[in-house]
């Protein structure tokens, strides 16, 4: 397993220059509790150079807030969405960084919603979680603004709050740095990840409504013993059928971590999805065919009792990359140089927002990483990602 965020420096300056990239925590083992923490950055020079400052500290956090239970196994990882990146680091960009694409298909939508910067907080207890989340926004509070925060855990037996379990098909061993970790394909950006997340709402007063056969039926797996149901019955409609992706041969793998969260007293009920990838184009491949279908119109029925409130995609840089962020200013900072402390226009190196997805368009061809599950649910415990 690759280290995580909070791993040493190389010793030797000489040495550092020419070791491969260390990756962030992206595969820690699962754990019990989770915060997931989006925000946008605030406008101003001065915000831009406090989050850069702040990449180079993250380790050093996480180490402080680590040492207080060594086995409390908390990790993080920090995310940039698209524009973001443009605006604290400039060009050169991750070469699949843009905008996540909004989906729109009948009543199904995939929504795209604001997001510059994310973080994964995982531990073994959720008040670890807590002083993390509670020491991070001490140091970048006023520069950024917090549009999402989500509490997640693992709700008894490893299901999520439709009763299933999920997450069964994350790779395991070196085939998780093969399946969400950049290689030469881009390597300039070696050792980081793309991750999109959604956070999804349950109608669980319907879905209950439902028999336990047409549930199964729906999810592509039996409710009780969690086993994969036979293709001779299973529908092609199956969530697991859709969110399985084959290119020449072979199942592309993504590495899930989902969380429930809810509040009883609202009624909210749902799943915090988030999905590691090697190449966005697998995940976004996933959700094409579950909300557009696989032919069109072959949709994932799962989605007539959840829908998506959140969508994200954002690129985890590696460890070392954070680590060596300068603290100098962008080109962007030097353009201000008049005194004007406000954005600029994106770059020109920003790309456009893509249009929704009304149909299927996407391709696998180059190297992706994907799992055969979109995992609309929790994992297994603090067994390493099985």
């Amino acid at each position: 397993m690759e280290p995580g965020p909070h791993a040493d420096r190389m010793s030797e300056p000489e040495a550092a220059a020419t070791a491969p990239a260390l990756a962030q925590a992206v595969s820690a083992p699962l754990t019990r509790a989770a915060i997931f923490l989006v925000a946008t950055l605030n406008p101003g020079a001065d915000h831009r150079a406090t989050l850069r400052s702040f990449c180079g500290e993250l380790a050093a956090l996480v180490r402080a807030v680590e040492f207080r239970d060594l086995e409390g196994g908390l990790s993080c990882v920090m995310g940039f969405g698209s524009d973001a990146w443009d605006r604290l680091f400039g060009p050169p960009r991750p070469a699949e960084l843009h905008p996540f694409r909004e989906i729109r298909a009948g009543a199904r939508h995939a929504v795209s919603t604001p997001g510059d910067l994310l973080f994964h907080i995982r531990a073994k207890r959720m008040d670890l979680c807590f002083e993390l989340a509670t020491q991070f926004m001490a140091r970048v509070g006023n520069a950024v603004s917090t549009v999402d925060e989500v509490h997640g855990f693992r709700f008894f037996d490893d299901r999520d709050l439709i009763g299933f379990v999920d997450g069964t098909e994350n790779p395991r061993g070196a085939a998780v740095a093969d399946a969400v970790l950049v290689a030469d394909e881009d390597a300039g950006f070696a050792a980081g990840s793309y991750v999109i997340v959604q956070k999804y709402l349950h109608d669980v007063s319907a879905w209950n409504a439902l028999s336990t056969e047409t549930q199964e039926r729906i999810i592509g797996r039996t409710k009780l013993s969690d086993i994969e149901l036979d293709d001779s019955v299973k529908p092609t409609s199956a969530h697991n059928a859709l969110t399985t992706i084959v290119e020449n041969g072979k199942e592309i793998k993504i590495l899930r971590d989902n969380m429930p969260f809810g509040r009883p007293a609202h009624g909210e009920f749902g799943t915090y999805f988030i999905g590691y990838s090697r190449s966005p184009r697998t995940i976004e491949q996933m959700l094409e065919n579950m909300f557009v279908g696989r032919p069109p119109g072959n949709y994932d029925r799962l989605l007539d009792f959840s829908r998506a409130v959140t969508g994200n995609l954002f690129f985890v840089p590696s460890a070392t990359f954070l680590e060596n962020v300068a603290e100098d200013r962008t080109n962007e900072d030097r353009a201000n140089e008049d005194g004007n402390n406000e954005d600029p226009p994106a770059v020109a190196e920003s790309p456009a927002a893509p249009p929704p997805v009304a149909e299927s368009s996407l391709s696998l061809s180059s190297p992706s990483v994907s799992d055969g599950s979109l995992g609309i649910g929790s994992l297994k415990g603090d067994i390493r990602h099985e």
